[in-house]
């Protein structure tokens, strides 16, 4: 029996190919694989040697030759292939161990170039892969490491590894060369501007016990590199396993939590947040955001953009939450907080970065693609249209407004006082209709002076501002561009309101 091991993650192969040496196995290699072993005391045939042929052209070419996929290729029940073999002197290779150049991790280097990108394509080991994977009855193929205590105590037990194994090692070498292909794929075609194609690559994270309801079924995927504000690349402390709903629902809340520096700390149920605040600490921004609206909270899920503290869990331990999400959580924190059996404590990566977010929405038979809305234009004072200026405090509430309102369903309003929301008005029909909805909210608060309005879209019509006037709003923020908002400026003018055109629209359907 021979192996041929040819690896760019030479992790465990030492000892795998040892082991195979021990059970009577003869082992070819390559290049820098076959002094690695030599100069661990493993036996080795240079491949040179068996295909009569050196490694040339530093070495691109050295196993694309009949002697390899020969003795990988031909089936060993069937006369012709094994007399081609007997006629050609080419001995049989029952085992490919390879692993493949690191394109993926090559090209991920800020300062990568094409020419490095390319010379990090492996052309001989996907061959060589291919090759035992289709004679996946008679060859085993490996390429990941760990499967080798697998294959040696298959091979310990019964003379060679199983049918059974052999068949999903070979589903395993397609899967692998088909991720590296599509890895290469997408490359070169950015550099090539081509975009007609669009290659996703997702690896499972969990089978869900269900979909959005219990007769659907549902996996969990994550794409192959780690993104911040990443539920996929976050680590759950305590709890029972997440939903589906579960996951869209704290995905929503992450991307709230995105827009702010300053603590911050988000309530949200059904993709919508109930209660929102900044404050001074996180657990400040914890108290005033469970205020705004303790009942919407319960069984919702909460986001914190700073470590959790122990006073801050001690405050949340008596409300019915499903997640909590942090950064992190202090160990005071942890051990208060998982005396909650199924609550579950998900530690998300915060930290910032430049790298362009992409978001995918299945349509039925397609795909929609497009950047994630992580652009907010800051309001500042420059923005008013209204003969009234809103004062710095408003400024900063309509800040507060207009990054919490880009994040409820359209059409969304939100209404906010001191960096905390009173009222949201989500997925309305009609604009008017969320504003009822979000200043009912604040009235019923008891809060009926000066506050802040934001709204994710134009204003159509005056009917809007005219509404906010009956409950003491002083200020609003919207993006204008209505060919009626000389009518809302007038209105809001008559009514001494504030109000400011970012410029900038935020629906989210």
């Amino acid at each position: 029996m021979r192996a041929l091991i040819s690896v760019s993650d030479k992790s465990g192969v030492v000892a795998f190919a040892e082991a195979l040496r021990r059970l009577g196995w003869e082992i070819i290699a390559t290049g820098g694989t076959m002094k690695l072993l030599r100069d661990s005391g493993v036996e080795v045939i240079n491949i040179s040697d068996v295909t009569g042929f050196p490694e040339i052209c530093d070495g691109r070419v050295k196993t694309l030759h009949p002697k390899v996929h020969g003795g990988l290729l031909a089936r060993r029940d069937d006369p012709s292939h094994v007399e081609a073999l007997r006629q050609n002197g080419i001995g049989y290779i029952d085992m490919v161990c390879v692993n493949l150049y690191p394109f993926r991790s090559t090209i991920a280097k800020p300062d990568v170039t094409m020419e490095d990108a390319i010379e990090n394509i492996d052309i001989g080991g996907p061959s060589m892969l291919r090759s035992a994977a289709k004679n996946w009855r008679d060859v085993t193929v490996v390429c990941d490491p760990s499967d080798y205590e697998r294959i040696i105590a298959e091979i310990e037990s019964n003379g060679n590894t199983l049918p059974r194994t052999r068949l999903q090692l070979s589903a395993k070498a397609y899967t692998h060369t088909a991720e590296y292909d599509a890895c290469i794929a997408a490359y070169m075609r950015e550099k090539a501007g081509l975009n007609e194609k669009l290659f996703l690559d997702f690896e499972l994270v969990q089978t869900l016990r269900y979909g959005e309801n219990p007769h659907q079924s549902a996996k969990f995927y994550r794409q192959a590199e780690p993104v911040p504000y990443s539920l996929a690349f976050g680590r759950q402390l305590h709890g029972k396993e997440l939903s589906y709903n579960n996951i869209q629902d704290a995905n929503a809340a992450l991307n709230i939590v995105r827009e702010f520096d300053e603590p911050f700390c988000v309530g949200l149920k059904h993709m919508n947040p109930c209660g929102a605040a900044v404050g001074k600490d996180v657990f400040e921004a914890w108290t005033k955001a469970y205020e705004a609206d303790k009942v919407s909270i319960f069984g919702g899920i909460v986001a914190v953009n700073r470590e959790l503290d122990a006073a801050t869990a001690e405050a949340m331990k008596p409300v019915f939450l499903e997640i909590i999400i942090a950064p992190s959580f202090s160990a005071e924190a942890l051990e208060i907080l998982s005396t909650k059996k199924n609550l579950r404590l998900m530690e998300v990566d915060m930290q910032r970065t430049d790298a362009e977010a992409m978001q995918y929405v299945s349509v039925n038979g397609g795909l929609l693609v497009q950047e994630l809305d992580t652009a907010t234009r800051p309001v500042t004072a420059d923005m008013t249209v209204t003969a009234k200026r809103p004062t710095d405090a408003q400024i900063a509430d309509m800040n507060f407004a207009w990054r919490i309102v880009k994040h409820v369903k359209s059409n969304a309003i939100v209404v906010v006082k001191d960096g905390c929301t009173l009222g949201v008005g989500a997925g309305q029909m009609n604009r008017v209709g969320s504003a009822s909805i979000a200043l009912e909210e604040a009235k019923a608060k008891g809060v009926g002076e000066g506050l802040v309005l934001g709204s994710d879209g134009f204003f159509p019509f005056d009917d809007t501002v005219s509404l906010a006037a009956q409950y003491g709003v002083a200020a609003i923020v919207q993006p204008g561009g209505s060919v009626r908002d000389e009518e809302s400026v007038r209105k809001a003018d008559e009514e001494g309101i504030a109000m400011a055109f970012t410029g900038m629209r935020h629906f989210k359907h």
